[in-house]
């Protein structure tokens, strides 16, 4: 079953006061690129979420987005040391006896210094948190992945509807080539004894010269590979697993034999159904550039 590299999946939980989102985007790309964005106090996780997105999605551009909202953590807080407020109005009354200096201890003084208001965050439970992503983040890549299901099933009909006019076209070919063959044969044959008016003495040259004008025009081949390669696409619809560079690959080799097969005939019918042919090999191709 194929699998499309554009998808999109979603989940949000409750955490603490506040709630986490996760959200996981995909679209296409030749390998696989793993985009995160991820709260600070999450980056030891990183490496974790990575091989999940990985195991998941084998091609396509795959970004990951955490978000955490509306808790206490990560928030700045103001930290009031009283034990060390009390040391310091403590020794410095102490000192105002002990020098008998005027003046007063007051709250101004002592919030001068450093020691007794602080600035902080408040620290993420990293650990914990970081598993409840996980959760999430496998949660969000399964909607991914369904969501990439669906749109492969969409793109195998397509794709087997075009095999199946491609392999029309084809049979109306391999129908075409011997008679084609015959009548290059019958025409360069007539033209060769008007122009050199040889004699019955020497048909046979003429004949064998014929012969291998003739087996150079002769489709066969081309059309015996070109069949292969688009039974070998038609069994690759079914494997599981990353098919998108297989099918890329047998749409270059069957654009190939089929330029080949235009080029040789030099039959009006045959161009035709080459023309057709070429035509569904490019909307093939487009379809499978979106393809894991």
């Amino acid at each position: 079953m194929i699998r499309s590299m554009t998808g999109y999946g979603r989940r949000e939980t409750k955490w603490e006061r506040g709630s986490i989102t996760a959200e996981v985007r995909s679209v296409n790309h030749r390998f696989c690129e793993v985009v995160m964005r991820l709260p600070k106090g999450l980056a030891a996780s990183e490496k974790d979420l990575r091989h999940a997105v990985q195991q998941r999605c084998a091609r396509g551009r795959i970004e990951l987005t955490v978000t955490a909202s509306g808790g206490e953590e990560g928030k700045t807080v103001l930290n009031l040391d009283r034990t060390m407020a009390k040391q310091y109005y403590r020794i410095l009354r102490e000192l105002q006896r002990e020098l008998r200096l005027g003046g007063s201890v007051d709250l101004a003084l002592l919030a001068g210094f450093r020691e007794v208001v602080t600035v902080s965050k408040v620290p993420f439970e990293a650990h914990r948190m970081g598993r409840a992503v996980k959760r999430l983040v496998i949660d969000a890549l399964s909607d991914l992945e369904a969501m990439r299901c669906r749109e492969g099933r969409t793109l195998e009909r397509d794709l087997r509807h075009r095999v199946a006019i491609i392999g029309r076209e084809i049979d109306a070919v391999s129908a075409r080539a011997p008679l084609v063959v015959q009548e290059h044969f019958a025409r360069m044959k007539g033209r060769v004894e008007r122009l050199i008016g040889l004699g019955e003495a020497d048909g046979a040259r003429l004949r064998q010269e014929l012969a291998l004008f003739a087996d150079r025009a002769d489709l066969t081949e081309e059309l015996t590979r070109l069949d292969s390669h688009l039974h070998q696409f038609t069994r690759a619809l079914k494997d599981k697993g990353a098919v998108g560079k297989t099918l890329d690959f047998l749409l270059q080799e069957m654009g190939r034999e089929i330029n080949t097969i235009g080029s040789k005939a030099n039959d009006a019918e045959i161009t035709t159904h080459v023309v057709r042919v070429k035509g569904e090999l490019e909307k093939l191709r487009e379809q499978v550039q979106n393809i894991e």
